[in-house]
């Protein structure tokens, strides 16, 4: 079995490769039973384990997948990452684990590689700033992540601790992004063509009304039902779509509404699997607000794996 470095997976990976590879992953046979999803108390706050495997059907090769990703929030106080875990990858004929790779660092690529692979569908094709709301860890991804399927002049980092934001942007200038921290949140908002919120908030951001027509919404941060990084009003201006419909379930942002009847189940429009194989519609006007909610799913962890693997064994 293979130990894949965190340097070798960014060596391996790009973002308009992986984003590719998603959008076959969504169209492909790939099997996903329930994730477990466990609770583990801690002082200051709850952290999570997260069980994911997946494995594909029929193709000339076949693989198995399981992700094991503890989510630590406290972690961010030390200086350190709050998603951290492993990566297991096996031949899908034997069972033999092929490698072991950092699930915490392939999350972020894929996690910012979905939602750019939604933007394809649903932000207007000359969306040109990107607001992103937090700047923790996978900034930096998703900030790549929509500029490799948009053409992004304007990157906005808010950040409720403005040093972060500008910590962050100075690194993604220093790539040659052009990023740069914002001050008023409300005002990234209205400029921007493109919101992504990265933060564990437990009460809304992201206020509806501050959406202009033409934007599109990409809430990634909440993954529990407490969370919630936008209010009720930017779930009714925008036409909605999930990566699977297992974010309804968990995701405060979709959870909470749907229970108090701000939006039904049917106001739902599609997830990616229904995207990617053209069995619903994208953004329809440019004018229309899109919003993709993201709760993160066992396939585009192993699409990711497959990928990583395919190059590091022909390196």
């Amino acid at each position: 079995m293979r130990v894949v470095s965190a340097e070798e997976i960014n060596r391996a990976l790009d973002f308009r490769a992986l984003i590719d590879a998603l959008d076959d992953a969504f169209r492909a046979d790939i099997k996903i039973p329930p994730r477990a999803h466990v609770a583990i108390p801690r002082p200051g706050a709850e952290a999570t384990l997260l069980l994911m495997p997946a494995w594909t059907e029929g193709g000339a090769e076949s693989f198995v997948g399981i992700k094991a990703i503890a989510i630590f929030p406290t972690n961010l106080a030390l200086g350190i990452p709050s998603l951290t875990g492993s990566y297991m990858l096996l031949s899908g004929e034997t069972g033999i684990p092929l490698a072991i790779m950092d699930g915490g660092l392939l999350t972020r690529w894929r996690t910012a590689a979905a939602s750019a692979l939604a933007a394809r569908y649903l932000a207007r094709k000359d969306a040109a700033r990107h607001l992103i709301i937090g700047a923790g860890a996978l900034a930096p991804f998703f900030a790549r992540a929509h500029a490799s399927v948009r053409p992004i002049r304007e990157i906005s980092i808010w950040n409720r601790t403005a040093i972060r934001a500008e910590s962050v942007s100075a690194a993604l200038r220093a790539e040659g992004l052009p990023a740069h921290a914002a001050a008023d949140l409300e005002v990234a908002v209205r400029e921007a063509d493109i919101v992504t919120g990265l933060t564990g908030a437990d009460r809304p951001l992201l206020k509806g009304a501050w959406l202009q027509a033409g934007t599109h919404v990409d809430l990634v941060g909440g993954f529990k039902p407490a969370m919630r990084e936008s209010d009720d009003e930017t779930l009714v201006r925008s036409r909605v779509y999930v990566d699977t419909r297992h974010a309804m379930e968990e995701a405060g942002d979709l959870l909470d509404p749907l229970r108090r009847g701000v939006i039904a189940e049917s106001d739902i429009q599609g997830d990616l699997f229904q995207l990617c194989r053209s069995e619903v519609a994208g953004r329809g006007r440019a004018e229309e607000i899109t919003l993709f909610k993201s709760a993160g799913t066992a396939v585009e962890d192993l699409a990711a794996a497959i990928l990583v693997w395919r190059r590091i064994r022909q390196a």
